[in-house]
């Protein structure tokens, strides 16, 4: 790992060198403040004390090694003993540690202490401070097309503009990734093979200007210096710093939690990547309590919301409720943007009062709401004069701005919302659409930070605070709750008003900065079901994915059958309107059949001609949502799609889309005459309207467990001995669980089954099989439950091996248990095969457990019961956890990271209000737990609630201990579990 010397900040007392100065004056010199504001600003910046170091060292001594490292098999820790001559091996996380501290020191040693130049590169997605370069893909492909002087019509120059699509005469392999694709591009034509000689410095200052320059000649001679400077290795990760797409194996939290302990913690509250690395430049140096809070005009991470779980009652079980207080909050889920604002009293301002106003993503957006209250290009707080209560000096509110229509008074789909704001500034009286805030949260009231306050303690400050101005500022009101039961009628409702969703909150949490937890959980509609039965429609085009999915066609335009009405007019029977565009859902194996089907069949789109005889689009000649490829629907496939609801668009011929659309199955029993046409849709619609109100929600079935098969009676037939079966012919359901398939029936079935060879041969043919008479055909399944002479030559041969018949009744049975599922054949267990071929017995060995127990089939009890009787009884010894641990640890097999060895140090005794699911978890993973408080116990932990009133008594208690124990909260052991991995104890401490 990193030396110590290198950790050691150095102290050049001389002061910085010329070059030092030189580039700090070129790197901040040219920025929206002057020296003397920052130096105001921030006092105790630091100060290089030598030039940066090469850009080329970015990409040789971090990204590289990082990038190399995530290919690794992600693992547990290894033993940190040493292992022979070579050393400890360090797991991928080690690695990674260690690559970004070396980094870090060598950066304080070499350069200085100011490593906001290096960060600014290394993340800058994080960088706020750096307009957005407003350069998307097609914008860089363009101006490298002209930089390098290709021919856009040659294959580089195809691959570079289309960079999502399969690259002409070079594969896929960089498809979806641009910065991939300029790589393979330019490394054909560099202007320079060796590292470049530019520093980070440099590179800040052309990129600084680069994401002012307005023309596209002059982000084409920016570009143009760094190719010139650069080589192909340096330039692809700078258009990755350009794009904000670096994916270097480290996230941001990594560099920050290296850098200092507290950096993340500041970046939260600030979102600001200068103050992280300029105020903390010095590890020792740790924020004061009043500097972890949230500030004015200070930019923070909001809190977000936990996906949806399972069920509605396990997402109230998150809910954190007691005895004396199981309330839950339920809010409507607003489709708007994540807004923040902050406002101070300020007498330079008219009106008195200063606003500021950040989205989630920290883009400053006070320009558009406003500043003031008569700030004339305001949007919004030109209404807020009787917003605030009366002493109201400054707060911090937390909200969605939505877009409202006030002519309909409903909310407008997300989208809409800048155009909203920019009409509204530009003339207030136009009565159109408008932003409309609505506030769900107070983190800060006339100089208090409220976050660790409990929601409900906020909510009542919020109350006192703010005044509602009618849909322009209002509080966004919640209901209480106790039930799960609760949930699903509003769910009901506001899906049916094309809502968002709901929001569950627990109403005794604390406010926490960038975090995603359980006490805020969304339910949104894409995870119900809605219209009954999914949608069968045809798909009409296809857009190529980026990314992971590069290369292929990731997500297809869907369309609506003309009517009898436009055929009798003239139009192509084959003609489909647009109606969504679907891309999620999709496993693995439905694209390749989806690709298999539909292969050497599409079509290229071209917007100058385009295919108006088979479908079409939005938008008239602008042609919306045009896919990249077409297909006819004679040549096409029908997708099953499930949504949440319905709602209009400009964007689909249609008119109407599809919200959530998530791909269900493929209907291969279905040609596209069968998929659904525009009058059968709107039948369907208006038949779904008019059954909301009987209709209930039911969690998506995809999501349930298979429910299990309910017993049937026992047929008694008079006279019948007891304990004597009834034999009777199989009777289940047909099925096509054996279409395309030949079976050769050689012989009846014995006992227990009992079939005759007629009885066998009907199963088949009732389920789609085909019955032969001759075992010619190798794929022939052979069948067989005797060893009559044909069916001992065929085993002497051992060429083929020959199932029982009982494999053939378990497959039925089996679909049975999977009604409404695709039928399925089961593999081949060892009890199914009459006769195996010795290379045969590996394969079908591994489809049941030591004990013969099936993975893939459903058991019937009696077979359970005879499992049960013939598996080995094995003798019970004493077994000592220490003894094998001492054992195994020598091997380095990693035992410290596992779940069940995580507190193996750990000597805890649990107060008495702890409670048992923290104990068990203790207990699990190895801790040893004490009944009771004594000094000779050698405790390493004392666990106690939050808030509890013995702490004060164990504090007495072990004051005058030798060895003090950590005396943390139960938070420390649940939340350890669930990153299963030791957390710092002092984030947990008790109060």
């Amino acid at each position: 790992m990193a030396d110590e010397d290198d950790t050691t900040m150095l102290d050049h007392t001389e002061g910085p060198a010329d070059e030092a100065i030189e580039e700090e004056q070129r790197m901040y010199g040219h920025g929206a403040m002057t020296d003397q504001e920052l130096d105001e600003k921030y006092p105790n910046r630091p100060h290089n004390h030598s030039k940066t170091l090469p850009f080329h060292d970015l990409y040789l001594t971090l990204f590289n090694p990082l990038s190399d490292n995530k290919k690794k098999p992600t693992g547990p820790p290894s033993s940190r003993k040493k292992q022979g001559p070579h050393g400890p091996r360090y797991s991928p996380n080690e690695i990674r540690k260690s690559i970004i501290e070396k980094f870090i020191s060598r950066w304080r040693k070499e350069v200085g202490n100011d490593i906001y130049p290096a960060f600014r590169l290394i993340v800058p997605e994080k960088d706020r401070d750096r307009a957005m370069y407003g350069l998307k893909e097609m914008t860089l492909g363009k101006i490298l097309v002209r930089v390098m002087k290709i021919d856009k019509n040659s294959d580089d120059g195809y691959n570079l503009l289309h960079w999502k699509l399969p690259g002409v005469k070079s594969g896929s392999a960089m498809a979806g990734d641009f910065a991939g694709r300029c790589h393979e591009v330019i490394s054909k034509r560099p202007m320079r093979t060796s590292p470049g000689d530019m520093t980070i410095a440099e590179v800040n200052e052309l990129l600084d200007r680069l994401s002012i320059a307005q023309k596209e000649e002059n982000q084409r001679s920016i570009i143009e210096e760094f190719y010139k400077r650069m080589n192909a290795e340096e330039l692809t990760w700078l258009i990755r710093m350009i794009l904000r797409q670096m994916k270097v194996g480290a996230t941001e939290k990594t560099f920050f939690d290296i850098w200092h302990p507290d950096a993340e913690n500041l970046f939260n509250i600030s979102s600001s990547l200068r103050r992280v690395c300029w105020e903390l430049y010095d590890p020792e140096v740790r924020l004061e309590g009043d500097e972890r809070g949230v500030k004015l005009m200070q930019c923070f991470q909001p809190q977000l919301a936990a996906f949806q779980m399972r069920s509605m009652e396990q997402m109230v079980s998150k809910m954190g409720r007691t005895e004396d207080d199981p309330s839950f909050w339920i809010e409507e889920k607003l489709d708007g943007e994540r807004m923040q604002l902050h406002m101070i009293e300020d007498e330079s301002m008219d009106g008195g009062r200063r606003f500021s106003f950040w989205s989630r993503k920290a883009k400053d957006y006070t320009y558009l709401y406003g500043n003031s209250l008569f700030d004339e290009r305001s949007s919004l707080t030109r209404y807020l004069t009787q917003a605030f209560n009366d002493g109201v000096r400054n707060i911090i509110l937390d909200g969605e701005m939505i877009t409202w229509n006030p002519k309909e008074d409903s909310v407008v789909p997300f989208g809409t919302l800048k155009t909203a704001a920019l009409a509204e500034s530009s003339n207030p009286y136009q009565g159109g659409n408008r932003p409309l805030f609505r506030i769900f949260d107070c983190l800060f009231l006339n100089d208090v930070d409220l976050t660790r306050y409990t929601l409900r303690k906020r909510r009542e400050a919020l109350s006192a605070s703010v005044k509602d101005v009618h849909r322009r500022f209002e509080i966004h009101k919640f209901t209480e709750a106790k039930e799960a039961s609760e949930i699903e009628p509003m769910l009901r409702t506001v899906v049916a008003e094309s809502s968002e969703g709901l929001v569950l909150k627990n109403p005794r949490s604390e406010y926490r900065l960038n975090e995603r937890n359980d006490d805020w959980i969304k339910v949104k509609p894409e995870y119900m079901t809605e219209f009954g039965e999914a949608l069968d429609c045809i798909v009409i085009g296809g857009y190529y994915g980026s990314g992971n999915r590069g290369g292929r066609l990731s997500s297809f335009l869907c369309g609506l059958r003309v009517d009898k009405t436009q055929i009798s007019q003239g139009a192509n029977p084959q003609k489909c309107y647009s109606f969504f565009k679907v891309g999620g859902g999709f496993a693995a194996q439905d694209y390749a059949e989806l690709r298999h089907r539909t292969e050497g069949k599409w079509i290229d789109y071209d917007p100058a001609r385009p295919p108006t005889e088979w479908f079409e689009l939005g938008g008239g000649s602008r042609q919306h949502e045009r896919p990249d490829v077409w297909i006819k629907p004679e040549d096409s496939v029908v997708l099953s799609v499930k949504a949440a609801s319905v709602a209009p668009t400009d964007q689909f011929k249609m008119g109407l889309t599809l919200r959530f659309p998530r791909f269900k199955k493929l209907r291969t029993d279905k040609t596209w005459e069968q998929a659904l046409s525009i009058h059968e849709f709107v039948q369907l619609k208006a038949r779904a309207e008019g059954e909301k109100e009987e209709k209930k929600f039911k969690v998506d079935d995809a999501r349930k467990k298979r429910s299990t098969r309910k017993r049937k009676r026992e047929m008694v037939i008079q006279g019948q001995e007891e304990g004597q079966e009834v034999q009777a012919a199989y009777a289940g359901p047909a099925t096509k669980v054996f279409e395309g398939l030949n079976f050769f029936i050689m012989s009846e079935a014995l006992k227990p089954l009992k079939k005759s060879k007629a009885e066998i041969e009907a199963l088949v043919k009732a389920n789609a099989g085909n019955v032969v008479a001759s075992e010619k055909d190798p794929s022939t399944i052979l069948v067989a439950d005797r060893n009559l002479v044909k069916v001992a030559s065929l085993v002497k041969r051992d060429e083929r091996s020959i199932v029982r018949p009982n494999w053939l009744y378990d497959c039925v049975k089996q679909g049975e248990l999977d009604l409404g599922r695709p039928g399925l054949l089961l593999p081949f267990e060892p009890r199914h095969l009459f006769y195996t071929v010795s290379s045969d017995h590996r394969k079908f060995d591994d489809n049941v457990d030591e004990f013969g127990d099936s993975y893939t089939r459903d058991v019937e009890p009696g077979e359970l019961l005879q499992l049960f009787k013939e598996m080995p009884v094995r003798v019970k010894k004493e077994y000592d956890a220490d003894e094998v641990r001492e054992q195994l640890e020598p091997h380095d097999l990693g035992l410290d990271s596992l779940p069940g060895c995580m507190f193996q140090d750990v000597a805890a005794y649990c107060a008495s209000d702890v409670d048992e699911n923290t104990k068990r978890l203790l207990n699990f993973a190895d801790a040893t737990v004490f009944e009771d408080l004594l000094e000779e116990r050698q405790l390493t932990h004392v666990i106690v609630q939050q808030d509890s009133d013995a702490v004060r008594d164990i504090r007495v208690t072990v004051a005058g201990w030798r060895k003090q124990p950590r005396i943390v909260i139960q938070e420390w052991v649940l939340e350890s579990w669930k990153e299963k991995t030791l957390l710092d104890e002092e984030r947990y401490p008790s109060r």
